[in-house]
């Protein structure tokens, strides 16, 4: 495993972080156990995950997938080896004031999570998305408060409009609070120009961490999707429209038909090869990976070293353009 550094901070993560938005969803506990175990086994340090995973799961009340990474860490792991990032700001109950980025409800959801995590600071706590009827001003005055007292050392957003990232960050400037560090956007070879039209250079500009997740497509670029075979049981995209509008757009079908090209030529598979196009941009800190069984996790870990040439990155470019 390499390992870079998170942004502008300096603080270093490993070039791959476990997304666990699956765990007591598709993933079992003992199952999320192993992949977290695998994980750690392979040098991965960067572990990812929110107060609402899996809180849409029936009979799911939210918070599960942070009480299994307590428990993982609880068996004996020491927490300084890790960098635990969560998110906060979605619905934890049916109340009025229990969601959104205020400070009522960010002071206790930080509390609830490091419960749940078993550990007395999180790392990186991020803003899952942006709440428009919070002032930007009390947002970030609560989450400095919080990194004042020791219970956060960084702090990030998500799915985050870019002028309003870039207002978040004058804000902290003129008000000498902490600045938000990184940004959790939706970025793959299908789903390029909402990243890259304005948040990529303003990353750039202001050396801000890039965590992108769901960096396969929601499993579309696992390779196991084709035009005119259907739809293959018990997947994803049974129910994902996005999935079944990619199978039938030309542009889906250049894209895996180049990474497969690609990826026989050094001898991975097409999910490494997506991988490996994300890492292969400079801007990305580490892309966000999910994975069902620790067989799974482990051809994620196959992109690890692995680099495409210029040529290589043109071609995914051009093909996904």
């Amino acid at each position: 495993m390499n390992y870079k550094k998170l942004g502008h901070t300096g603080l270093r993560v490993s070039e791959l972080c476990l997304g666990t938005m699956t765990f007591q969803w598709t993933t079992d506990e003992k199952s999320s156990l192993e992949v977290l175990t695998a994980f750690a086994e392979a040098g991965g340090t960067f572990i990812d995950t929110a107060d609402i995973y899996s809180r849409w799961a029936p009979g799911n009340p939210g918070g599960t997938a942070e009480t299994i990474i307590g428990k993982w860490l609880r068996d004996g792991r020491p927490r300084d080896k890790f960098v635990i990032a969560t998110k906060g700001r979605g619905p934890m109950g049916d109340g009025p004031n229990e969601q959104g980025a205020s400070r009522g409800h960010l002071v206790k959801a930080v509390e609830d999570s490091l419960r749940r995590l078993n550990t007395d600071y999180i790392d990186l706590y991020q803003i899952h998305w942006h709440d428009p009827d919070t002032p930007l001003e009390e947002t970030l005055r609560a989450l400095d408060d919080m990194v004042s007292a020791g219970k956060i050392r960084y702090i990030g957003t998500s799915n985050t409009p870019a002028w309003v990232l870039m207002k978040s960050l004058w804000v902290s400037d003129v008000r000498n609070f902490v600045r938000f560090e990184t940004i959790q956007p939706h970025y793959n070879l299908m789903h390029r120009d909402e990243f890259e039209r304005e948040l990529m250079p303003m990353c750039q500009s202001e050396g801000l961490g890039v965590i992108p997740y769901s960096p396969l497509a929601g499993g579309f670029l696992s390779g196991k999707y084709r035009r005119g075979e259907g739809v293959p049981a018990n997947t994803r995209g049974e129910r994902n429209e996005r999935i079944q509008s990619y199978m039938d757009s030309d542009a889906g079908m250049r894209v895996l038909d180049a990474l497969e090209h690609i990826g026989a030529a050094h001898g991975k598979s097409i999910p490494q090869t997506a991988l490996a196009w994300l890492m292969g941009n400079p801007v990305v800190t580490a892309p966000i990976v999910g994975a069902n069984t620790a067989e799974q996790l482990k051809d994620a870990l196959g992109a690890v070293d692995y680099h495409l040439s210029a040529d290589e990155m043109q071609t995914l470019n051009e093909a996904s353009a």
